[in-house]
Formats: structure tokens, sequence, C-alpha cells
């Protein structure tokens, strides 16, 4: 019988507790480190999801002290880095989006990552969902043209939780777009190609009475244009209070419109000639990330790994790009090399 794989976690968040529900039922897993500069937390999910687990304030620590098969990185955007430690290792690795707040740190460790030749996952995890793989086959032959969507909330309020303590804060979180609308701008990337152009307006000033440190945008409008001229409008508000909104995004084509809504992104399928399909958003949605990458670690094999490091720095590219676009009043041209999609 083949050993488990022995996974170490950096940040034990609500994000990890996530992807801790699934990996603990996975019998191919044992959860053997937990890092967090919360070492009680660390040691309450050790407690509950890893019997005989170790904890630890400091990933360095954990890397030298056990033996790790892959590892987790559960990290608010500001706090990324120690990722290099896992590759200086040979050790593959899981990282939550956004994958950063700094580009330059960031396409250090996809260089690290590219010469070391390392199985690593990014946690945009819709792309492994039915409805989205669908809409991407779809869209080979009837390519998107139009893009709508984004994330409608209401404003941070002081019962927010620890999380304020960094989400709030433009200069930790990147803002709403960033850290949030990443997953839609990661959605319209897989479906749309490469993004060359971005131009992004914030609105500040209309919410009262958010926590202290409130620095990010009320809300903000994001035009995205594809490198084969197709074109998105995405957006994300954190101050709408009268309910409404959500999650959504729509995609238009000559023969074929899909609306997907709600964090699950169920899709309601409309095509010409036909009649409408609508296709329900897995429930267990970390879970089927996690197995993908859990098998891409055992079977040294990455072709179930819908989202690497090296894609997800191009993710990143845009949304830092719609923050820059904000701060300076201009449009930005990203880079690109053309592919062909999978």
């Amino acid at each position: 019988m083949v050993d488990k794989t022995r996974v170490g976690f950096v940040g034990c968040g609500g994000i990890a507790e996530s992807h801790f529900k699934g990996l603990a039922k996975d019998t191919d897993v044992d959860l053997v480190g937990f890092c967090d500069l919360n070492l009680q937390r660390a040691q309450e999910m050790a407690g509950k999801y890893g019997v005989g687990g170790r904890t630890f304030a400091s990933a360095k620590e954990m890397f030298s002290a056990i033996k790790l098969d892959a590892t987790y990185f559960c990290l608010p955007p500001f706090a990324h880095g120690t990722e290099l430690e896992a590759v200086k290792r040979g050790i593959p690795f899981f990282v939550e989006k956004p994958i950063n707040l700094y580009l330059a740190q960031a396409k250090r460790i996809a260089g690290a990552v590219k010469k070391k030749k390392l199985l690593t996952s990014v946690g945009y995890m819709n792309r492994y969902r039915k409805g989205v793989q669908m809409v991407r086959d779809l869209t080979r032959e009837d390519p998107a043209i139009l893009m709508l969507g984004g994330w409608i909330g209401g404003t941070p309020t002081a019962e927010g939780g620890a999380i304020w303590s960094w989400w709030i804060r433009k200069a930790k979180s990147g803002g709403q777009f960033h850290e949030q609308v990443t997953h839609t701008v990661d959605l319209a990337r897989f479906i749309g190609g490469d993004v060359v152009e971005v131009q992004a307006f914030g609105a500040k000033g209309f919410n009262k009475g958010t926590p202290k440190g409130y620095t990010i945008e009320d809300a903000s409008v994001v035009n995205m244009r594809f490198v084969n001229g197709a074109i998105a409008n995405l957006w994300a508000s954190c101050s709408a209070n009268g309910s409404g909104g959500g999650v959504t995004l729509d995609v238009y084509a000559n023969n074929m419109t899909a609306n997907f809504t709600g964090w699950e992104h169920t899709l309601h399928l409309l095509r010409k000639g036909m009649e409408p399909e609508e296709i329900k958003g897995e429930e267990e949605i970390f879970s089927i990330e996690d197995r993908a990458f859990i098998q891409g670690v055992r079977g040294d094999d990455a072709s179930k790994v819908m989202c690497q490091y090296e894609d997800g720095l191009g993710t990143l590219m845009v949304t830092l790009a719609a923050n820059d676009s904000m701060r300076t009043k201009r449009m930005i041209k990203l880079p690109h090399a053309a592919k062909k999609k999978k």
C-alpha cells in the first residue's frame, strides 16, 4: 500500500478550514503540520482535523522539523513569500488566491517553481465546476464577445471579525477587486483568454461607520480587453446594504448566453435553437480541487490541476493592473503570450 501524502498548512484561518474538512476525510492524506502566527488557532485546527499533527508558529520551523509531501499556503495577500521555502525543498504546494500582493515577489516565486519543475495549484476552485467547463468548451467554437459580472456585498462592520484586520486595508488586501473579484477575473481569463488592456475606476467616501483602518474602495468597475478583441466589464461593491447583487458572471457569444449566479456558480445556459439548461454548482468544490492536487502529487501528474502558479500569476497581473489604473487614472497595457485554450 502506498503511504499517505503528508500535508502541512501555512495559515490555519477560515479558508484553510474549508480545505481541512475534505482533506481530513481523504484516506490518502495525513495532515501532519499546522502553522499559524496565532499558535492557538493552529493547535485548535490540529486537534480538530489532524490527530497527531504538530503545530508551529514559523513556516521555516515546520519545513525543517517534519517531512512533507505537499504544503498548502492559505495566507492574506500581503503575507506571501514563504512559498520559496517550499520550492527550495522541492515540496509541491497549493496556494490560495490571490497568490500575492506584490508582483515582483510573485514573479520570483513563479521563476523558482519553473526552474524546479514543481507541481503547484492555485485555489481558483470555480475552474473545476461542470458548468464552467461546459461553457469553456462551447466558447472554443463560439467565442465569448462580452462578459459582465462581479461581487456585490454590504458595508464592512465591526462585527466582521478578525478578517477586517487586513481585508479592509488596501495596503494588505489589495482591495475587494484584487482579493475577492479575483475569482471572476480568473473565470473571465479561463473562458476568454489573455487580457491585454485594463481600465478601472474606484469610488470612495460613501460607506459610513466602517471599522478603523478602512482604506479600500467602496466600489469599483474594471473594463478589460482580451487578446482576441473580446471585452469584459467586472465590478466590486462592499457598499450595497439593501440586499440583492451577490456573485454573477454573464457570458455572451453569438449563439450562446451563459449566466452564472451565486457563490456556487449555478449555470443557466441559453443556446440558439435549443431549450434552456441549468447546471447546479457543486457544493463540495474545495474537495474537488483538493483531490485533483493530491492526485497530482501522488502520481507526479499535473494534468488534472486546472490552475498552476504561472497561470495564477496571469490573473494576479490583471487585478494589480486594475489597482494601478485606479491609482493613475490611466489604461494599463499587459504583456501576453497568445495561447490556444487547452
